[in-house]
């Protein structure tokens, strides 16, 4: 006769977040995780911003989640790396998600149950709704063609075609389908190959850690998988014009610097001068913009 007391199953799925200072939108995300899976999910929440974060840790432990405070802050990628490292070993799947996402019913096992079919898949995304339209977070990895041409005339000149070729994933029907990178604001991660290829490049401090991640899994074989079947929805990042316009400089850093290490050749050298001046051109006139509003 079998025991009456069998040993807990360990969690074999985990999600994991990181506050800066978001405890007005955490409650809602943490609110959204049971219902996203029917099996147990181990719960992380990294702090950036500690010194701020009885509320954080206190809507941490409401959840049954855990609450990892920082020492410093080293930004999204670096804040997530910190959360997945301190997960059980038993742990295969990492859903990583921005603190301001509210996950939908079964969205987690919809992820799973698609990146189990294939062992090369490394990385899953949902759809992610905002306001009520499916961001495209499911696009080709930058070239320094379509990167430069977007970073530098996406918000000054609509409908430019090199912004329709880097998006060209969003205009096709929402099926599920394989693209260069997902959108690190909602997205499940295979836990050996995350490891494998080291975490998130902690260089990026913000922005392009999500297409860093999904061109390296590239090169290595693995596959980033788009799943529209599951679905998300993005309630909106809270911002100040201060932050906007720090947020900005570090886009385009972080534009110039994954162009600059996908294309690091000396024969590119002029190329990626070229790219630096012109991104720099633009990040001053939209900060000056951010400015006046």
């Amino acid at each position: 006769m079998a025991s009456s007391s069998q040993p807990p199953i360990s969690p074999k799925v985990a999600v994991v977040t990181v506050s800066y200072g978001s405890g007005d939108v955490l409650e809602g995300f943490l609110a959204s995780v049971p219902a996203s899976s029917t099996d147990e999910l181990v719960v992380v929440v990294a702090d950036n911003k500690p010194e701020d974060g009885d509320l954080v840790a206190s809507l941490a432990g409401r959840a049954s989640a855990r609450y990892l405070p920082l020492a410093e802050n080293r930004g999204y990628g670096g804040g997530m790396n910190a959360a997945i490292r301190a997960l059980p070993a038993q742990v295969e799947w990492v859903l990583i998600s921005n603190p301001d996402v509210e996950l939908g019913r079964g969205a987690v096992d919809v992820l799973v149950a698609a990146g189990s079919e294939d062992p090369r898949i490394a990385a899953v995304g949902p759809a992610i709704l905002t306001d009520g339209v499916v961001y495209p977070s499911a696009r080709s990895v930058p070239s320094l063609r379509t990167g430069v041409g977007h970073a530098l005339f996406a918000n000054l000149w609509l409908g430019n075609p090199w912004t329709k070729a880097y998006r060209r994933d969003s205009d096709l029907a929402p099926v599920r389908r394989d693209a260069g990178w997902l959108s690190g604001a909602c997205v499940l991660v295979r836990r050996s190959a995350f490891d494998e290829i080291g975490g998130f490049d902690e260089g990026f401090f913000m922005y392009f850690e999500d297409v860093d991640l999904g061109y390296r899994l590239g090169k290595l074989g693995y596959r980033n998988v788009y799943e529209p079947a599951a679905v998300v929805t993005h309630t909106g990042a809270h911002s100040t014009n201060e932050d906007s316009a720090r947020m900005i400089s570090a886009h385009h850093d972080s534009a110039r610097r994954f162009l600059n290490k996908k294309y690091s050749g000396a024969l590119l050298w002029p190329v990626r001068a070229t790219l630096t001046v012109g991104l720099s051109a633009r990040s001053a006139l939209l900060r000056r913009r951010a400015g006046h509003h």
